[in-house]
């Protein structure tokens, strides 16, 4: 089943009525964005999204692809987001080539499936450097950036794993529990300068985050997704409308909150 294909049985008729819709909502019109692992899936979608309301975009991706997102306002950058200097480097592109930061999304993140007793040091920290200190490093970078303009949004890629466990994932489930966790705190450190921090449990979704391990990623993530109260998996732009919308104005009041977008599944888990 192809890519095109698979999203049409998730979801047959939202992706085009959100596509027209999208022209007439532009809730991020004239900010500046900067969103991690935007080569493939969530990240993709929040970029393109972003940039299709109006706002200018450096998109970040260790991945080389992340380049044919290349257009004007939308401006690529290569780089591993758990490296020294990186996030130093990401923001300083967004400020020199646009004239500010306002809106960071941190979406870069992997997952690994290893029983605890299976675990190495070594695999536990490859799960955390992106997951978490990936997020941190950019984090405390776009606070920086954002403090002097009095105002900016970060936005976080959580999981209902942020909250609920599942065996052979416990490297992953700590890992997006942390991530809620320097949410909240971050959110209270810096709402007194005008940012807001906020993230979205998200549930599944058809991506190509299981394929560095399994060829049926996407399939197994379609088929997983039917688990949800909802009864299917979202596709990638259905996360990026929230992200839209927590980086906006409109969510103005919105502070510290991990904002559940996952068909209903952590509502239905006993």
């Amino acid at each position: 089943m192809t890519d095109t294909t698979l999203q049409d049985a998730v979801i047959p008729n939202w992706r085009r009525m959100m596509t027209d819709f999208a022209s007439t909502v532009n809730e991020v019109e004239g900010k500046v964005a900067l969103v991690t692992g935007a080569a493939s899936g969530i990240g993709r979608a929040i970029a393109e999204l972003l940039h299709a309301r109006g706002a200018k975009v450096v998109a970040e991706d260790i991945d080389l692809s992340v380049k044919a997102l290349e257009r004007d306002g939308l401006v690529a950058f290569v780089g591993d987001v758990t490296a020294d200097g990186t996030a130093e480097q990401a923001v300083s592109l967004a400020v020199t080539t646009f004239g500010r930061l306002d809106i960071l999304v941190n979406n870069a993140g992997r997952i690994l499936y290893k029983n605890l007793s299976e675990l190495t040091r070594e695999k536990w920290n490859w799960q955390m450097e992106t997951n978490v200190t990936g997020a941190f490093l950019y984090s405390r970078e776009a606070q920086k950036a954002m403090t002097p303009n009095k105002s900016g949004a970060i936005v976080n890629i959580a999981s209902y794993a942020s909250y609920f466990d599942f065996p052979g994932i416990a490297a992953y489930t700590a890992s997006k529990g942390a991530l809620a966790q320097l949410t909240r705190t971050q959110a209270l450190e810096a709402i007194g300068d005008g940012i807001r921090v906020n993230a979205i449990g998200v549930g599944d979704v058809v991506t190509n985050l299981l394929n560095h391990f399994r060829a049926d990623g996407r399939e197994f993530l379609a088929e997983h997704g039917k688990k949800a109260p909802i009864g299917r998996a979202a596709d990638p732009v259905e996360i990026a409308e929230i992200v839209a919308f927590l980086a906006s104005d409109r969510a103005s009041f919105i502070v510290g909150s991990v904002v559940m977008a996952d068909g209903g599944i952590s509502v239905a888990i006993d």
